[in-house]
């Protein structure tokens, strides 16, 4: 772990830090790839009160990254079925990334997963996600591509990508 940063378990009071950081860091990720109407729409189903307040009560363990006390990132992981764990969501805030937050994040929802049980973890990546070299760097691979309709004629093409614990 770095000196200036901390990871703790976020809890259903934390809501307003993560929907904050989200309002920066998920526009930001997907203004070159996703329609400004998407990304609305998105921003709405993923990231609404109660949106986040449903994603909690179904097993989301949610984690905030700080730096010097500052909000700085947050991370998603979810048991999927015997030891398969996806990892819903990572995103750092715009002015804290390439600082290390995404990389301790990942590696703090690896260890999560592994110490509840997990030989893999996988998660959904945007097909153009310049996320996609990240996630090769840190060892995960690409499984499979998939078109998800997720309402309002919108779709998520995202590759699924795999990581062995």
């Amino acid at each position: 772990m770095y000196k200036d940063m901390s990871i703790r378990k976020a809890t259903e009071n934390d809501l307003s830090v993560i929907r904050q950081i989200a309002g920066l860091a998920f526009p930001a990720a997907y203004r070159d790839i996703l329609t400004a109407g998407q990304i609305d729409y998105m921003m709405q189903w993923m990231y609404s009160l109660s949106s986040l307040q449903r994603q909690f009560r179904e097993g989301h363990v949610f984690f905030l990254a700080e730096k010097d006390g500052v909000p700085a990132g947050y991370v998603s992981v979810q048991p999927e079925s015997g030891t398969l764990f996806h990892l819903q969501k990572l995103y750092v805030h715009p002015a804290f990334q390439a600082t290390g937050v995404g990389r301790a994040l990942f590696l703090h929802a690896l260890s999560y997963a592994r110490g509840c049980g997990a030989a893999r973890v996988e998660l959904n990546v945007n097909r153009h996600n310049s996320a996609l070299a990240f996630y090769r760097k840190m060892g995960m691979i690409v499984h499979r591509e998939v078109d998800n309709p997720i309402g309002e004629g919108f779709y998520m093409n995202d590759y699924i990508m795999t990581i062995d614990l």
